[in-house]
């Protein structure tokens, strides 16, 4: 994404970082103050429903917004410009981009940890999840106060259900993640805690126990995490011109798909509908689905609004059994089951039986068996030895029953030793909480 180029009025600095769903860029908007605008990637919004998927999602969180601060990076609007889709938000500094940079101290460590606790905590309680927590979706904005990105578009594109044991197994993975990234003493000894006793006791013990720790924390609150986020960049300068809507874009004029007057019930309704049986479609949804401009749009509506009274007749004969052919695959539709989704139910592992000889190596196997549908396997692999275990996918194809997750173990050096590998399941699993199996091995030399 070029420096200068403007998407609805909010003109791109040039500063890019990629994310999961698409790439961010850091924008500066009509009024001079700093916004973040994310580009889709094109593959993941090639569908209709993914798209409509993605509406519902930013929706959502534009409504959660209206009821007061919630800990989400504020939505100022959703756009599309052609084939182009745009998420266009305030200014806020990722945290990857802070602990790559090495700006994150104990007490900033502290902060991030307790307001995404919090964070989530006011997420789940109204019926929702983040889905994809980590170090990129959790940002920094202006003021130092630390917030949610992205929250259910992941999701939304694969479309697929998060659920909060998820995020709870996600934010102990980045309390691992900061207690390895250079915390001392009492704050690296109060993370690995929280790490590891979140997805028993939940984010409410979490939140109350990083509270009574402040003391592990020095300089604890937003005003760290503030001075680090403004050190992080070169202030943009607001004297720069900013052109108007759509001014200097080579995408076209981006139109906005939230809150568009006249195409919703309720103004405070920002879902798009779309499908059978539903009122004629809105300039968003004609949009979406063709990639026309809104001028393009408008004129082909001025076209189909003249009088034709030759078609009148067919059109209305032709009307009624379009009415009855939508209305007999509607009723299809709903009585097709609901398609299931992928549940682990069990995990073996499997150690080596013979004793590992000197600087051998512990081939361990870890068999998953599932319910046979498609969808992704997030798990850990847990050693014996302190080594820090990272979080790892693995994406299952429709009809397969169980898959391998294999583990390689090299041990070095002289004397004897007991090595266990625990693999823990985070998710999905039948009963929503994680599964684990472990074996163990022994070593001599």
């Amino acid at each position: 994404m070029r420096e200068g180029v403007t998407v609805a009025g909010h003109r791109l600095t040039g500063r890019t970082r990629s994310s999961e769903v698409g790439t961010w860029a850091d924008a500066v908007s009509p009024d001079g103050r700093p916004s973040g605008v994310l580009r889709f990637d094109p593959r993941a919004v090639a569908t209709a429903q993914a798209r409509e998927r993605i509406v519902a999602a930013v929706g959502t969180d534009v409504r959660l917004q209206q009821g007061g601060p919630i800990g989400l990076l504020p939505v100022i609007d959703l756009v599309a410009a052609r084939d182009e889709v745009w998420l266009i938000t305030a200014g806020a500094t990722a945290l990857g981009d802070l602990m790559a940079a090495d700006r994150l101290d104990a007490g900033g460590a502290g902060t991030v940890l307790l307001e995404t606790a919090q964070a989530l905590l006011a997420v789940h309680a109204a019926g929702l999840a983040h889905g994809a927590l980590h170090p990129g979706t959790v940002v920094v904005g202006e003021d130092g106060s630390v917030l949610l990105a992205e929250r259910g578009l992941l999701r939304a594109i694969r479309g697929e259900h998060a659920s909060a044991e998820q995020d709870v197994a996600a934010w102990a993975a980045l309390a691992g993640t900061l207690a390895a990234a250079g915390a001392q003493d009492r704050a690296a000894a109060v993370l690995r805690w929280a790490s590891a006793a979140a997805p028993a006791q939940g984010l409410a013990s979490m939140r109350d126990t990083l509270l009574a720790e402040r003391e592990a924390f020095p300089g604890m609150g937003r005003d760290g995490l503030a001075r680090a986020a403004r050190g992080l960049h070169a202030p943009v300068s607001p004297e720069i011109p900013v052109g108007a809507a759509a001014a200097g874009s080579p995408y076209g004029e981006a139109v906005t798909l939230l809150d568009l007057p006249g195409t919703v019930d309720d103004p405070g309704d920002v879902m798009m509908r779309f499908g059978p049986g539903v009122p004629t479609e809105t300039t968003a949804a004609q949009i979406w689905r063709s990639g026309q401009t809104a001028a393009a749009v408008t004129a082909t509506q001025a076209r189909e609004a003249t009088p034709r009274r030759r078609r009148k007749r067919t059109t209305a004969w032709a009307g009624t059994v379009l009415l009855a052919i939508l209305i007999a695959a509607v009723i299809l539709w709903l009585r097709q089951p609901p398609a299931a989704s992928l549940a682990v139910s069990g995990v073996d592992v499997k150690a080596p039986k013979k004793t590992v000889r000197c600087d051998g190596r512990a081939d361990f196997t870890g068999v998953v068996t599932t319910n046979g549908e498609a969808g992704t396997i997030r798990y850990l692999w847990i050693r014996s030895d302190d080594r820090k275990p990272l979080e790892q996918e693995q994406r299952i194809s429709s009809g397969d029953t169980s898959v391998n997750l294999p583990l390689h173990w090299k041990v070095t050096g002289s004397g004897s030793f007991k090595g266990t590998a625990t693999l823990r399941v985070l998710s999905p699993t039948t009963t929503g909480k994680p599964i684990q199996d472990k074996a163990s091995f022994t070593y001599k030399c």
